[in-house]
């Protein structure tokens, strides 16, 4: 047999091929950058030619990367799972928001580890949607209608209403709607303020305070920085302990809620299906 390339070699170029990006394949790899770097090119003059076009914002993959790199993920998606097949550890990597993760996920956790103490499970927390074929993620929560897409189930998990919330002090000045606009508002990246605000019949300026997450907001409020507006899921435990009480009796009920999604077809259907009922049985 022709002596293969360097098994760390091989990862390298794969992570790097599917972020187009050295940076987030060394975070991906738990590596540094410049190893991953460096292995790609060792790689490449080992079988004398080039992988990459390096651009001024990251990577393009030449043809022969490209030719390279589809077999190669094939290859170890399979060595993946003739791993978890004969392997007594099992582990089961679910795709989330990092608010959902913070506020409603990691606080239930411990509930499934303790029904299932021989499947580890991995939280893969970032807003960029899952890509199942070459992410290594099995099942994912997403806010919002999902996208039809050939090969995947979507199911709804909860839909609840949006509310505003803040702290118990500052509740006691907001005693009508017109009283937010005295307060600054805690906006996350879905932006749903303004809309809010017309349907409760108040007009004016308001301030504003952006979060590019619902979690950073909703820790904002709970400080008592300003009113946030969230998933009344998200905030339950808040509320529940009275760090946060709601604002105001009017619920924005335009939230699509959140779905469960993974491939019609998963890697790994028996984790899948224990992950998907566990969460159904939380709500």
């Amino acid at each position: 047999m022709r002596a293969l390339p360097p098994l760390n070699a091989l990862r390298a170029f794969e992570a790097a091929a599917r972020h187009l990006n050295f940076r987030l394949a060394a975070e991906d790899l738990g590596v540094t950058q410049g190893a991953v770097a460096q292995q790609v090119r060792g790689l490449e003059a080992r079988l004398g030619v080039p992988l990459f076009d390096r651009m001024p914002r990251g990577l393009r993959l030449t043809e022969d990367g490209r030719r390279f790199h589809a077999p190669l993920k094939r290859a170890f998606r399979l060595i993946e799972s003739a791993v978890e097949e004969i392997s007594d550890q099992h582990e089961v990597t679910i795709s989330v928001t990092p608010s959902f993760a913070s506020k409603w996920l990691v606080p239930r956790l411990s509930d499934f580890t303790a029904k299932h103490p021989d499947i580890q499970v991995k939280v893969d927390a970032k807003e960029k949607l899952a890509v199942f074929d070459s992410d290594g993620v099995d099942i994912a929560v997403r806010h919002g209608h999902p996208q039809k897409a050939p090969g995947l189930r979507a199911d709804p998990l909860f839909s609840t209403d949006l509310i505003a919330v803040c702290a118990p002090e500052l509740a006691k000045q907001v005693l009508q709607p017109s009283d937010l606009l005295q307060h600054v508002l805690l906006n996350d990246a879905h932006g749903l303020w303004p809309l809010y605000l017309e349907r409760v019949g108040v007009q004016g300026k308001s301030r504003m305070m952006n979060f590019n997450q619902t979690s950073l907001a909703i820790d904002a409020a709970v400080a008592g920085q300003g009113v946030a507006l969230a998933n009344e899921a998200l905030v339950a435990s808040d509320l529940a302990s009275g760090r946060l009480v709601k604002a105001l009796g009017q619920a924005l009920i335009s939230d699509p809620g959140f779905y469960i999604v993974a491939p019609e077809k998963p890697r790994q259907p028996k984790l899948v299906d224990l992950m998907r009922q566990w969460l159904f049985d939380q709500i």
